[in-house]
């Protein structure tokens, strides 16, 4: 069975880097919330029968998004739509169900130039960021890749230190961005 995050964060990789991905071994409609989703945004996604191909759009739309368990939308998926929903259009908001204190990559994008803020379990994201390279800290899994999604799109060189976090729930991911075009690596 592959991984449903792993998967999301690679279709919200390409479209952040407008780039064009497909995805194969996986099953279009176990991550059907989160085709949708990116499809609303502006992506254009086909589907196969075990393969997902993504084509990143320069123009993204604005969405509110509110987490929920299966089959909602993931909170495993918010911080890395976050980081797409920075470069839309208009503002959009982002309301986390399932977590408390879920928002801790906000501050190191906003770092970057984002502008979001946050009130309780809601972020508002302002959209249009041009993301800016920086030295960033990693504060949990979900944030380091976050962080990675908005350093590949930024201008410039960005340095994310503890990126332990990202290795509980990606393998190798800088060999399989590396794969696919991304400029990226790991130093100890």
């Amino acid at each position: 069975m592959f991984d449903r995050i792993e998967a999301g964060t690679y279709l919200v990789a390409a479209a952040v880097t407008e780039g064009n991905l497909k995805i194969k071994n996986v099953i279009p409609k176990i991550i059907q919330t989160e085709i949708n989703i990116l499809r609303k945004i502006g992506s254009k996604i086909t589907t196969k029968k075990d393969e997902i191909h993504i084509i990143g759009n320069k123009k993204i739309k604005c969405m509110n998004i509110k987490t929920s368990p299966y089959p909602g939308f993931p909170t495993d998926l918010q911080a890395q739509i976050m980081v797409l929903l920075c470069k839309a259009n208009k503002k959009s908001l982002i309301k986390e169900d399932i977590f408390e204190n879920r928002f801790m990559h906000v501050g190191e994008l906003n770092r970057m130039g984002a502008q979001i803020s946050i009130n309780g379990n809601k972020a508002l994201v302002s959209g249009n960021t041009n993301f800016q390279a920086a030295e960033l800290m990693a504060t949990d899994l979900r944030a380091s890749v976050s962080l990675i999604l908005a350093a590949l799109s930024a201008n410039g060189k960005s340095v994310i230190n503890r990126i332990y976090h990202l290795d509980r729930g990606y393998e190798d991911l800088e060999k399989k961005l590396k794969k696919v075009g991304a400029k990226i690596k790991r130093v100890n």
